[in-house]
């Protein structure tokens, strides 16, 4: 416990905001809520090394990329090459230096979101990309059930895109889709996440929300974006969006839920569009 508290002390000196577990089966979890750009591992821990958690750690595909680095007193050349073998991206030894430390783990970092911004966001919006969005599903679905707590995702779609780019062209759709990506960056809390599912169609993902909570939020969202107006030569135009609403229950895995708020996008299309269902 006094090494952990060393070690949070000096990150946060360097404005690096840590969570410390002292329990090795508590690291998924941990991750799932945490979410953390990069992962400070001891190498012996209760029951197991820290080789072992990592390579756990390794077999979900959403931490395949978060960093790992070792921080050990054992100086062994052959443990420090295995240990970056199966699975790490650095190793320091004990007792560490407090700037090599706050160094090694700020450059391991901005790497890390670097990379995590190609990897995982969409080009034109800065929202997660298609696949990003389904394994954040996934995860936020797994910690949901584990705290019992409620999650709903929704669906959103422009109404009549195609037209939109039919008659004003591409960089004008372009325009539309970021405008919906930056207002529902605003609207969102930061426990929330958006992605860009398909070409005119978002997913957001909003934890400790039930249906009809999740059903006011994104309507107010709905009825501003209405009255978003886009000038063109002499004229303007505006747009509205769809919307379909699930509701996590038990059993209910995340890629089910997306396509049962997908079929309540379905229904809010076929009786109208403008509008927001929840299935």
């Amino acid at each position: 416990k006094t090494a952990s508290t060393l070690i949070q002390r000096t990150l946060k000196e360097s404005g690096v905001e840590s969570l410390a577990i002292s329990k090795p089966q508590d690291v998924l979890n941990a991750l799932a809520k945490f979410q953390p750009d990069l992962v400070l591992m001891d190498m012996y821990l209760p029951g197991c090394t820290g080789v072992e958690v990592t390579r756990v750690i390794r077999q979900h595909e959403e931490f395949l990329s978060t960093p790992v680095v070792y921080l050990s007193a054992d100086t062994s050349i052959a443990l420090q090459v295995d240990a970056l073998r199966l699975g790490g991206d650095h190793f320091l030894t004990k007792p560490f230096n407090p700037v090599v430390l706050n160094a090694v783990v700020k450059s391991k970092i901005e790497r890390y979101r670097t990379l995590r911004r190609t990897m995982y966001h969409d080009s034109l919006t800065g929202l997660l990309n298609h696949n990003s969005s389904k394994q954040r599903v996934e995860a936020m679905v797994k910690a949901a059930l584990v705290d019992g707590a409620p999650l709903c995702v929704a669906m959103l779609d422009i109404d009549h895109f195609k037209r939109v780019n039919d008659t004003y062209g591409h960089p004008m759709g372009d325009q539309v889709i970021r405008s919906v990506a930056w207002l529902l960056k605003q609207r969102l809390r930061k426990t929330d996440a958006v992605g860009r599912y398909g070409g005119e169609e978002f997913l957001v993902i909003l934890p400790q929300a039930d249906a009809e909570r999740a059903r006011q939020l994104l309507d107010r969202i709905r009825m501003d974006f209405s009255q978003f107006m886009y000038p063109v030569k002499r004229t303007s135009f505006s747009c509205t969006f769809s919307c379909g609403i699930a509701q996590l229950a038990p059993g209910l895995s995340g890629t089910a839920l997306i396509k049962k708020a997908d079929e309540a996008l379905y229904v809010a299309k076929n009786q109208g569009r403008n509008q927001i269902v929840c299935g």
